[in-house]
């Protein structure tokens, strides 16, 4: 599991859960040397690994979680992959 790191204000960066077990914690990477823009990975699959509560690291800094596409309401964990790459699905 991979905890958050903290910026000079003591910001926490983003977490997401790793898609593969659905538990892991893995740090959400952006493309820090061109353009400050998060990484991810674009697919048409994806994955509900149990539950949709944000899984917290060892100092209790929350994992993303977003909304239902669906009905805009229902808690959604967001998954990433090993790399730190967002799963999102642009279709």
């Amino acid at each position: 599991m991979a905890n958050a790191k903290k910026d000079n204000n003591g910001i926490s960066t983003l977490l997401g859960v790793l898609d593969t077990n659905g538990s892991t914690l893995v740090r959400v990477k952006v493309n820090a040397s061109s353009n400050n823009a998060l990484q991810v990975s674009n697919g048409s699959t994806g994955t509900d690994r149990g539950p949709s509560i944000a899984p917290r690291d060892e100092n209790f800094v929350p994992a993303l979680i977003a909304v239902s596409s669906v009905d805009g309401v229902t808690p959604v964990v967001v998954y990433a992959d090993t790399n730190g790459k967002l799963l999102i699905n642009s279709n």
